[in-house]
């Protein structure tokens, strides 16, 4: 295994004049133990057709590359990029993109495992996700966020990364993984996750208008998740321009599936996909 240590790290950003960039998550792995973790519980195979968002020195793709069919990794920063694909060019299966993953057209994919980039978690969750025959994902996040998406029974801490990953994904593993194990050394705590996607999605969220509006839905919803359902309705309906109810009529709606008015936090990840098509027009 070639991964650098620390100090190969420092010489060769140096030598590639990168200095990292916390704004584009650059915390290049050092910890040849945390790529051994990820491979074991990826159950790679030669089968397997990865996407590797933010591969940075090439660290965990190096690995990847000779055990599986093909890898797309995206790499934002143009000197890395041009640096991998120098490192990389004797792989038939590896090719490097160059660009931002969330304004790109990404290729065919049935993994993702990646180290992704901690200020973008969100946004990189609704695109690759968030959707039909969405891939597995093994990947390292804030530890904050790994734990809303692991709901537990209390549903207080609930929140729209919360909502959207188990409405698409079954989380199936969750562990934490030592700063000190990446350089620069983040001011987060990390876990390694691994997600699943349902196999049986809501028929609700089998189409692209559908799925949009649901996702949309959430987020409108949950800063109010304190409040009781009706008036969080409430609340987000005066955001939207098109859209208008008064309370009694959200009330109503609701009463037709025999939804009573309790705090929004206190709702199930079924419970908010039946609200969410029951406004949907």
């Amino acid at each position: 295994m070639s991964l650098m240590n620390k100090n190969e790290v420092l010489l060769l950003l140096k030598q590639l004049k990168v200095n990292p960039n916390k704004k584009l998550g650059q915390n290049f792995l050092t910890d040849k133990n945390i790529v051994k973790k990820i491979i074991s519980i990826s159950e790679i195979s030669k089968d397997d057709i990865l996407l590797e968002i933010g591969p940075g020195l090439g660290a965990l793709t190096e690995e990847l590359a000779t055990k599986v069919k093909k890898i797309y990794a995206i790499e934002i920063d143009p000197r890395l990029y041009s640096y991998l694909n120098q490192k990389f060019s004797i792989y038939n299966n590896l090719e490097i993109i160059h660009g931002n993953v969330l304004e790109l057209e990404i290729p065919f994919h049935n993994k993702v495992i990646s180290n992704i980039p901690y200020s973008i978690t969100g946004p990189i969750f609704e695109k690759i996700f968030f959707k039909k025959q969405a891939p597995i994902g093994v990947l390292i996040i804030e530890k904050s966020i790994a734990d809303r998406i692991f709901l537990s029974s209390d549903y207080k801490n609930i929140s729209r990364i919360s909502i959207g990953v188990n409405t698409f994904m079954n989380p199936v593993s969750k562990s934490n993984i030592s700063r000190n194990s990446f350089y620069p050394i983040p001011k987060i705590a990390l876990s390694l996750i691994k997600i699943f996607p349902k196999e049986n999605l809501h028929p609700f969220l089998l189409e692209k208008g559908s799925i949009d509006f649901f996702l949309k839905f959430i987020a409108g919803i949950m800063p109010y998740k304190n409040k009781n359902i009706a008036n969080a309705l409430n609340l987000y309906f005066q955001t939207l321009n098109n859209i208008q109810y008064t309370k009694e009529e959200i009330l109503t709606i609701l009463h037709k599936i025999d939804y009573k008015n309790n705090k929004l936090f206190s709702f199930k990840i079924e419970e908010f996909i039946e609200i969410s098509k029951l406004f949907f027009s």
